[in-house]
């Protein structure tokens, strides 16, 4: 599968090589279809999906609306009309999305609108999207419940040609992936054309998430990228085990060894993600480690979603090494972190070229879960991911060793539908009654 012309020059001028799976995204989205592209963290699932949207739209009629001149219209009025949804589990992921959507579309010069919509997005904003959408929106499930309450959201998103739902392994097995499931419903009976396509690194259950994604009566496309992704699993052991604990705690037992671990890696200039799975323990952990090395603080950062907003987007641009996130003290650039605790606010989809490591603090109840997060480290094609398993008690030393053993069998777990949750169907119903109205039966079909 060849993509227009002007998209391949763009990725022989950055010296990229498609992989195999990414052209046969590209070929069934020509082809109309809709379907489910699984690939390893860091591989390219974002531009399997998105060049095909692009390549469409190139290879589409002339008269496009950004073609046309309209001496007093404004950049959102002159840019083409909406043509992709693009669904985030996170609102920590909309920024990083955006972007990654807007670089090719600004080396082609396509001349369309890419923003957000999520619970962060400014109401002035917002007023203008009511107004017009952009061409490519990314939004949260709930968000796009929301934009579907509106009396006139049928003439609103008329037209989506496509929606992209990233990450479907993290919304699938849950109350959202339903509410997900339910709107798409209803974008294809007002757009029956509509394509869908799902994102996803972890799942093993791929026939089934690739259904319950497309609805009823679609053969879906599945796409597997089957170029491997290198993880390095290592775990520390505690120096008298017979002292461990059995059960409980937080893991603080093992902290000189975390700090080590972070060190190895800092002289180098590499950063250490250190997930911990509440944000409770996030915070004692972030304490305890500038406790234990003072001269650290500046260079730690804690990242929760109870952490203001603001300070939340410092720390990712430190992360990305970004002069928005850099620190100037006198002459020396400090904006390196040697380490961020968080919790699952930075788990999914975002790419940050400096973390090396990634430590997780007591299990992570699950294998997809823990490979997810060493994802976050080595997060390119060819790289190797690699994570530091750090128990917080005896038995976790079992769990590690297992999930190990899973991870290089590429034995992941299985994450089902949720079956009738009608407590999210009583809210899509009145978020649909709001939205123009509904006759019974139809929607009763279209639900089913």
């Amino acid at each position: 599968m060849v993509l227009h012309d002007r998209i391949e020059g763009w990725l022989k001028h950055k010296r990229w090589e498609a992989f195999e799976f990414q052209r046969r995204a590209w070929a069934a989205y020509r082809e109309g279809r809709s379907g489910l592209v699984h690939a390893p963290t860091g591989q390219g699932k974002t531009l399997a999906v998105w060049l095909g949207v692009i390549d469409e739209f190139l290879t589409g009629a002339p008269g496009r609306a950004e073609e046309r001149s309209d001496g007093g219209a404004t950049p959102r009025d002159t840019a083409a009309p909406l043509r992709a949804v693009w669904v985030t589990p996170m609102r920590a992921l909309a920024n990083d999305t955006v972007e990654s959507l807007l670089e090719p579309v600004r080396a082609l010069e396509l001349g369309w609108t890419i923003e957000k919509r999520t619970g962060d997005t400014p109401s002035s904003l917002r007023a203008k999207q009511r107004r017009r959408l952009p061409t490519g929106l990314v939004t949260t499930p709930e968000s796009l419940s929301v934009l579907m309450s509106y009396a006139d959201s049928a003439r609103h998103l008329h037209g989506v040609r496509c929606v992209i739902v990233d990450e479907w392994h993290e919304l699938m097995s849950s109350k959202r992936g339903t509410q997900t499931e339910l709107c798409l419903a209803r974008l294809r009976r007002w757009n029956p054309g509509v394509r869908t396509w799902g994102l996803s690194a972890t799942l093993g259950n791929l026939r089934e998430a690739a259904h319950a994604l497309v609805g009823v009566g679609v053969a879906p496309e599945l796409i597997a990228g089957n170029e491997p992704k290198a993880i390095e699993v290592e775990s520390i052991l505690p120096g008298d085990v017979t002292r461990f604990p059995w059960a409980g705690h937080l893991g603080i037992t093992l902290v000189g060894e975390v700090i080590d671990a972070i060190e190895r890696v800092a002289r180098d200039g590499g950063t250490t993600l250190v997930f911990c799975n509440t944000r409770a323990q996030c915070e004692i952990w972030f304490n305890e480690l500038v406790r234990k090395k003072p001269d650290w603080i500046g260079e730690v950062a804690i990242h929760h979603g109870s952490v203001d907003r603001g300070l939340r987007s410092r720390v990712e641009g430190m992360l990305r090494g970004s002069e928005a996130g850099r620190r100037r003290d006198d002459e020396t650039d400090r904006g390196i972190l040697k380490a961020v605790v968080c919790t699952s606010s930075l788990d999914l989809g975002v790419d940050f070229s400096p973390v090396a490591q990634v430590i997780q603090v007591g299990s992570p109840k699950g294998v997809a879960r823990l490979m997810q997060r060493a994802g976050r480290s080595g997060h390119r094609p060819g790289a190797v991911s690699r994570v530091v398993c750090a128990p917080a008690h005896a038995f976790e030393l079992v769990e590690f060793a297992a999930a190990r053993d899973a991870i290089h069998a590429r034995a992941i777990e299985a994450r089902g539908a949720l079956k009738e949750p009608l407590d999210v169907l009583a809210q899509h119903v009145v978020t649909v009654a709001m939205g123009g109205g509904f006759r019974e039966r139809e929607l009763l079909d279209e639900v089913r």
